[in-house]
Parts: C-alpha cells; structure tokens; sequence
C-alpha cells in the first residue's frame, strides 16, 4: 500500500509539473486533502526531489528551457501587479536580459550614427564630435552666434523666396485646381433650385427606403372613462405589498412592534384596510401629495420672502449662487493649503495674508476673508498692503475703523490717509482728514494736491502758497499757484519755482505762455532762448521731440506765439545738416496729423529761411497754405516763393489760378505776364494764359497766344489746345486745317488723330471718320482710347460683326487690357447675347484676375442673389481698387442699406478722389437719401478734389458743350443721367 501509494504521489507530481508544458502555465484544481497525502508520501520516497512539493518561483514559466510554448488563459493571468511590486526581469527578451546587456545598449545608443544613409562626401557624417562632452555656457554661446548667422542669411532673401513660393503655390493650385473650385460657378448655380425641385430629386436606393422616409403613424386609441371609474371604485391598483418585500425586511417584519403585529396600534384604519390587513398604496399617495402642498404653500407664505420662487429672476439669481472663480477645486485646495504653509513658517509675511484672503474671496468666502486679512494686520501691522486690502474687503463703516487703526499704527503712510479720504461721503469730512494728514505728512505732493482740488479758488491759492514752502521740488504746485495768482505775483511765483527748480521746462514754458497772454510777445522769444541756455548750463539734456510735443500742447492751448517761439528755438537740435530738410517735412506733416496747425507754419517758415531756393519746400508750403490756410496767406507765400524761384512753373500757375478764382482776372494776367519773362518757353504757362483768356470769353487774345506759342513753343499739346478752341467755336474747317497741320509734325500723338475722327464724326459721313481712326491705329496700334473710338463707330452703323472684329484685334495687339476686354463684353450685353457677355467675363478674368474695372462690371452681370458672392470674391482679388469698392457701394445702395452704402461711397472717394464716376454716383446717392447738409459737403469735396477721371465723369467733362462749366456744375449733370438700374 506504501509503495502504491507513494508510486501514485510520484505520479501525480510528475503529472503537475508536465502538465504545465501542455497547458502553457494552467494549473489542475486539485482535490481536498490531496496537498498533504503528496507532502506525506514524499517524505517516504527517497527518490522524490526536495523542490516538487514547494511553490513556484516567480516569473517561472514550464517548459520554457526545452523550447516548449503553451498557451494562456484568462484565470491563468492572476491578478494584475502592483505597482510596487519587484519588476522581474529575468524573461526579458534577449539583449535586455541583465544589467551589463542594458548598459551595453545604452552605450550603443550613445554611439554615432555611422550608417551609409548618415554619410555625405563633402562634410563625412552627419551630427556633432562633441555631443557626448558637456554643455557649457561657451557653447551655448556659440549656438547663439551660429543661430543669429544663419538666420541673418535667412532673412537675406527671405522676401525674393517668399514671393517666389508664393508664386509657385499660385502657379500649382491654377494647373491643378481643386474640384471645389472647378465646380464652384456650378454650385453657385444651385441657388437657383427651388425647395419643390429639390424635395423631388430622388434618393438613392428609393424603394428600399421608402419606409422609413414615409412612416406609418402608429394608430393610439384612447381608454374609455369607465375603465379608470372601474378601478377607482374598487381599489384594485396596487393595493398590496409583494410578499418578497416582507420576507427580506420590508414591512411586513417578523420582528415584535412592527407594523404587521397583534397589538393595537399597528393596525388602525389609517394605514390598514378594515377587512383584508393590507396597505392601501393610494391613500399613502393621497397623503404624500397632501402634506407636500402643505409644505409648498408654507413656503409661498414666508415672511422673508427669500425662498419664494421668482420666475423671472430665477436665472440671475442662478448666476448669482455661481462661484466666481475660474479654477478647478482641487487647484484651490492645494493653493488654500500652501499659502497656510507659508502663513504658519513665516507669519510676517504681508503677501502670504493677502494672497490667502484674495483667494477666499475669490471662491466666495467673504467673511472667511475678512477674518484672516484681520489676522494679517495683527501680525504684520507695520504692512501698508495689508492694511489698504483690509480696508477694502470690509464694509463702509468697519472699513473706517481699520483706516483709523492702521493711522495708529502708521500714522506716516500717505496712501492709507488717502483712502481714509475716500471713505468719507461729505466733502467736510474729506478735507478734516486731508487736512489732518497734512499735520502728519507735510512732505506729500499728493496730499496736498488732494486737499487742493477739494478747495474754493482763494482757499487753494492759500493752501498752494503754503504748499510749495513745504515741497519746494514740486512743479505741479508751483504752476498751479501761479495759475490762481495775478500778472505781477504770477511772474514772483515762477521766478522763485525756477532757482528751487532749474532743471525744468515746463517752469520756462509757463512763463512764456504767461507773458504772451499779458502781450508781452516780445518777451517770449528771450525766455525761450534763456530756457535752452539755462537748461544746458545745469546738465538737462534737449530732447527736441519733447520740446516739440510741448509746443503742440501750446498750439492746442492757444499759445500761438510761444509755440513758435519753441519750434524755432529746437527745431535744429540733434539733425545732421543733410537731413534736415527730410526731417523738417516729416514734423510739419506730424504736426498737421496732430492738429498742430501752428506748429506746421512755423516749422515750414524755418524750413524756407534755410532752404530758400528749394522748390519742393515751397510748393509743401503753398499746398499746406492751400489746404489750411487762408487765401491771403497762400497769396502772400507765393509771392515769396516765384521770388525765390522763378524758373518753378507750378509756383507761378499757383498763383494765378488763386487769382482766378478771387475772380481777380487782371491780377492773373500780371502773374502770367511775369512767369512769361522767366520761362519764355514754357509749354505749361502757354497753356494756362490761353485757358485763362478763353474762360472769361476773350477767344481773340486765347488765338493770339496760341499762334505765338505755335511759333515759339510748338509742342503737341498747343497744337491740341488749337485744334480744341476753334472747334468748341464751332470753326469746324480751321479746326480741320490745324489738325492737319499738327499731324505733319506729331503723327505719333494719338488725341489728334481722336480728335480727327470725332470732327468728322461730327461733321457728317461716317467714311472719313473710320479712315481717320483706322490711319491713327497704324500710327499708334496702342492707343486704347483709339480702338474703342472705332469699335463704337462701327456699333453705331449696326456692324456688330464689324465692331467685334476690331475689338479682338485689339486685344491680340494689346494683350492683358482690361478696357478692351470690358468693352467686349458690354458690346455682347447691349446685342441682348448675355450669355456670350458672360462667357468673354470669365476669360477676361482669368487674363485679367487683379483688374477692378474688371470685377466691379462682373458683380451687376450676375443676378440678384449672386451678386454679394461676386462681391466677395471680388474684394478677396482687389481689396483696395476704387471700381470694386465703388461696386460693393452701388450694391449696398440697391438693397436699400443706406448707412453701408454710404460708408462705402466715403471709403471710396478717399482711395481715389480723383474718380469722377465715384464723385457723382455718391452725390446722386445724397440726392436721394441725405440731407441738404450732406449733399452740400459731397459737392463741395468733389470740387476741392478736381476729379479728372472716370469712364461716365470724362464723356461729360470733355463734351464740346461743356467746355466752360465748371466741376460742380458737371457734377450734377453726371448725376442727373445716373439711372438706378443696377
């Protein structure tokens, strides 16, 4: 029996440790008592090892040393491992199998790259030789230095690659567009759908979905009245207890005085039913609801009247119960328990308290905060911090209390007088504890200046006197006695502020601007200049743009001579000879941004006493006259100016014209009489002597200069000027002959073979004109205006084919213009062929793609509900063109958005206000929906613009019958033929 039994043991343990080899781990559950019949039977086998009885060691897994591999179940896991268990390491994979294989990978790690794909035949391999040493400061400055090297090489074309990607990524995306942009005049289209169409467009797989996009409503029918009155009466709705609820410790518990007991009480009629002794759920309910209405009108009825429920303040004081902090719970817990770290190992510290309290107000906890800044100020009760947020947190009257006890224990901190002050509601009371801090603190500039302001006029000049004993350093004191004083006592005050303070400005300043409001003008230069000298004498540096800034702030203040007085005595401090011009321009222009006027005037005086004879100062000059002055000055400044420069043709024509307009006719003369003597042969003095003759109807003395200067100066334009007059004077044949002779010498000056054509035009046969036109374009195959003239010829004959033809060989001469291409497509809209129109917009704009002219044509060529995405796309292309903003403009004024559209007219014209167009659709716009006001502001701009420009402005302004009428009159006439047909 031994000996079976022990060959079993052997047997059963030989079994369990192959078994795992097959089981890849699994262990066989092994019956009750079997542990120890093994332990027993081995002790009498001799042969039997030691180790079969003893558990596993860890990481041990059967059969791994002869190659065998098993498979492992989910109970075969076990539990997961702690985190502080011992990492076994021991079936690590190979090369991480112990401590020498992982510091020997780690080196390798360490080890350069010496890869052929790391390789390079000019610098070797790739990376540094020094990247295992140590970083040290010298090298991190190295870095730097290569760092800012290379990136200074960046920067050295980095505008020229910039561009050159740019053009690059436009270049891809126009080969190779995406299928968004392909199909996106496609998809513009489909806001043309109508909801019917597009309900009706069938989806896929139809018929299989049919149900579940047409549902069957489930049919509900409603449960007769007698069925509730049945079950009403008979008290069959849960009207027992399931006995399971009883048998596991409901109410029905065995145990003596509960409900379901024989004693009286338990079962009276309230709870129990009198002949079944079970629960009648229905009158507990009954009951519930009761006492809950009981309770909800308690609350209804509370005298506080906090716990009332206000339904349209609910949501506020939601928002009220809301914490105001931003923070997680768990960052303000670590932060409350930091700070109370630092309050309890350093409880001096001021910081700590107010941090801690801030942090309890934050999250809501007022009173909590109060209590610990309390604590502050009795542990840090020299801290002025502590005291002022102690103040602050607590309410008006406690807030009172801590000022006056932070005055005990400070009696010298200016800022806690301060808030004392604004604690206080009355005036009188304010001035008592000004007045009271004054006792303590002398010394305080702000004190004083605080308990100044609270004071009548004389009361403060006896304070201020009183003041500047106790803070002679103060300059702000100083000025403010001497603006309360006399002439005489002013002058005392300014005299004592300077030897008490001599290194400041603004002591000078004030006693300049005091002297020049007393008129004593002629003192303000000497103080001025006895400042500079002053302030040098004692160290000051002269900063000129602080100076300069004062002066503005006496320009502003209307110190007029003292402004000058300081523009001339530091305009020259700090500027090298060769900028000063350049810079002297650049403050006048600062100044005029400022409002500065004076300062300007000065500063462009200053600049004409050093530079005489430069011309760009004195037209800057003369516009600055021109634009802010008056007329007399700017009369006066070019007098000066063609003195000093009489070869300057615009100085001499500036002039006259300001004659011109005073309607002082003979003065004009004299000037133009003058600029002959200086410039004989002036081309431009020619021209405005004729136009000066020719606007008063002095058409005799306008022929004679012009046959003068056609002998002395015979020039295209004068030649032009010619052939203009006697043909606006109906002379149609000498107009003819001097066309003719002009085109002998300036065959290649396109406007008179126009005006050529438009005589001819005019005159009767269509012939001549076309020969005109077409012997012009032979001269000048690149003149537009030409082309169009021709293209317009044959449109009014009726020959469209004719007028298209020339169009396109236009273009093929002259590619990329978008005027041709815009007239294109408006020949193709006025035949009624609009889809033709469209097509020719599409290639103009893809060979056109920034032109405005362009886009602004295409944004009314779309219908009503695309124009806005034209109008994006639009301004995306030309964001700043003066067509496309002026379309944008028009657009607005059609959807009837009058404020836009009239934000739009101003942005335009301030782009371009040389846009005839724009001028008169924004004044017709006023016509109709602006004030008299409005209207008179837009003619009166367009007319100081002098617009020239505009497709509709310039077939008005150069019509032979308007010849003579002046911008505001062509002005309205432009606007009258405007029609609102866009």
């Amino acid at each position: 029996m031994a000996n079976a039994s022990g060959k079993q043991g052997s047997k059963n343990a030989s079994k369990g440790s192959s078994g795992g080899s097959s089981s890849g781990g699994g262990s066989v559950p092994a019956m009750p008592g079997s542990g120890a019949t093994s332990s027993l039977m081995g002790s009498l086998n001799k042969k039997k090892k030691p180790f079969l009885g003893m558990p596993a060691p860890l990481g041990y897994v059967p059969g791994l040393g002869r190659g065998a591999t098993g498979f492992t179940t989910r109970s075969d896991i076990g539990p997961a491992r702690d985190a502080n268990d011992p990492v076994d390491d021991r079936h690590a994979p190979p090369g991480k199998r112990t401590v020498g294989d992982q510091m020997k990978k780690n080196q390798d790690d360490d080890d350069e790259d010496l890869n052929d794909t790391n390789y390079d035949e000019f610098n070797g391999y790739a990376g540094s030789l020094f990247s295992s040493g140590p970083y040290e400061k010298d090298d991190e400055e190295a870095d730097a230095i290569y760092a800012a090297l290379d990136k200074r090489m960046d920067e050295r074309r980095k505008e020229r690659r910039e561009l050159r990607e740019k053009e690059e990524i436009e270049k891809y995306r126009m080969e190779r567009p995406k299928i968004q942009q392909q199909f996106s005049d496609l998809k513009r289209k489909l806001s043309e759908v109508s909801e019917d169409e597009w309900l009706s467009i069938p989806e896929v797989g139809d018929a299989r979905n049919k149900r579940q996009r047409n549902p069957r409503y489930e049919k509900l029918t409603p449960v007769p009245d007698s069925f509730f009155s049945k079950h009403l009466q008979s008290g069959d709705n849960h009207t027992t207890v399931d006995p399971l609820q009883g048998q596991f410790g409901g109410l029905n518990t065995p145990f003596p005085g509960g409900l379901n007991t024989p004693y009286p009480g338990g079962m009276t009629p309230g709870l129990m039913t009198p002949g079944t002794g079970e629960l009648d759920m229905r009158k507990i309910g009954q009951a519930r609801n009761t006492l809950m209405d009981m309770r909800l009108s308690q609350v209804s009825d509370s005298v506080s009247g906090q716990t009332v429920v206000d339904p349209k303040g609910y949501l506020t004081d939601l928002n009220s119960m809301i914490p105001t902090h931003g923070g997680d719970i768990s960052d303000i817990k670590k932060a409350r328990l930091l700070l109370k770290s630092v309050r309890e190992t350093n409880p001096h510290h001021p910081p700590a308290w107010i941090a801690s309290a801030r942090l309890e107000e934050v999250t809501g906890k007022l009173q909590v905060a109060r209590n610990l800044i309390m604590k502050g100020t009795e542990m840090c009760p020299k801290s002025e911090d502590v005291w002022l947020e102690a103040a602050r947190l607590q309410p008006g009257d406690t807030a009172k209390a801590v000022v006056a006890q932070a005055v005990r224990h400070l009696p010298q901190s200016v800022r806690i007088y301060i808030r004392a002050a604004e604690l206080e509601t009355d005036v009188r009371a304010k001035k008592r504890v000004l007045r009271k801090a004054l006792e303590n603190v002398s010394k305080s500039v702000r004190l004083w200046k605080a308990a100044v302001e609270l004071e009548e006029p004389e009361d403060a000049r006896i304070m201020l006197s009183r003041a500047v004993e106790c803070c002679p350093t103060s300059v702000e004191l100083w000025l403010a006695l001497a603006r309360l004083e006399t002439y005489e006592n002013a002058r005392r005050v300014l005299n004592k502020a300077r030897e008490n303070i001599p290194t400041d400005r603004h002591i000078w300043i004030t006693a300049a601007k005091l002297e020049e409001a007393n008129g004593n003008t002629q003192m303000v230069e000497k103080i001025i200049d006895r400042a500079i000298t002053s302030l040098r004498a004692n160290g000051v540096e002269i900063n000129r743009e602080q100076w300069i800034q004062d002066a503005e702030e006496c320009d502003k203040a209307g110190s007029v001579a003292t402004c000058q007085a300081v523009i001339r005595a530091v305009i020259g401090i700090g500027i090298e000879e060769e900028d000063c011009k350049h810079t002297w321009m650049e403050d006048a222009e600062s100044c005029v941004s400022h409002g500065a006027l004076e300062c300007a005037r000065a500063i462009y005086a200053h600049a004409l006493q050093v530079f005489p004879s430069k011309k760009s100062v004195w037209l800057r000059a003369a516009y600055f006259e021109k634009n802010h002055g008056t007329r007399e000055s700017l009369e006066a400044l070019l007098q000066r100016a063609v003195a000093h420069c009489p070869k300057a043709e615009v100085l001499w024509l500036m002039g006259a014209k300001s004659k011109w307009l005073a309607e002082d006719v003979p003065a004009a003369r004299s000037i133009l009489a003058l600029a002959f003597q200086a410039n004989p042969n002036s081309e431009e003095i020619w021209l405005a002597a004729v136009k000066l003759e020719s606007e008063n109807n002095e058409y005799e003395r306008a022929r004679r200069l012009l046959a003068k200067a056609r002998s002395s100066a015979p020039t295209a334009r004068v030649f032009m000027k010619s052939v203009k007059l006697e043909w606006v004077l109906g002379n149609i044949e000498a107009a003819q002959e001097l066309c003719t002779e002009a085109l002998k010498h300036y065959e290649d000056f396109p406007k008179l073979w126009m005006m050529r054509g438009q005589i001819e035009e005019q005159s009767g046969p269509m012939d001549k004109a076309r020969e005109a036109y077409n012997q012009g374009l032979k001269k000048c195959p690149h003149s537009i205006s030409l082309w169009l003239l021709l293209s317009r010829l044959e449109e009014k004959a009726g020959q469209l084919t004719r007028a298209r033809a020339i169009l396109e060989k236009s273009r093929l001469k002259n590619p990329q213009n978008p005027d041709l291409w815009l007239e294109s497509v408006r020949l193709e809209y006025r035949a009624g062929l609009k889809n033709i129109a469209n097509t020719l917009m599409a290639k103009a704009l893809q060979e056109c793609p920034n032109s405005g002219i362009l886009w602004a044509e295409a944004v009314f060529l779309e219908a009503r509900p695309q124009r806005k995405t034209k109008s994006v796309d639009a301004l995306k292309k030309c964001e700043h063109d003066p067509h496309v903003l002026l379309a944008v403009a028009k657009l607005f004024w059609s959807e009837r958005k009058i404020t836009k559209a009239r934000e739009w007219f101003l942005r335009t014209v301030k782009i371009e206000p040389d846009l005839g167009d724009a001028w008169a659709l924004f004044y017709k716009f006023e016509l109709q929906h602006g004030t008299e006001e409005q209207q008179a502001e837009v003619r009166k701009r367009c007319e100081n613009a002098e617009p020239r420009h505009g497709e509709l402005w310039c077939a008005e302004s150069k019509h032979i019958l308007n010849w003579q009428k002046k911008i505001g009159e062509i002005l309205a006439q432009v606007a009258a033929k405007i029609k609102n047909t866009f």
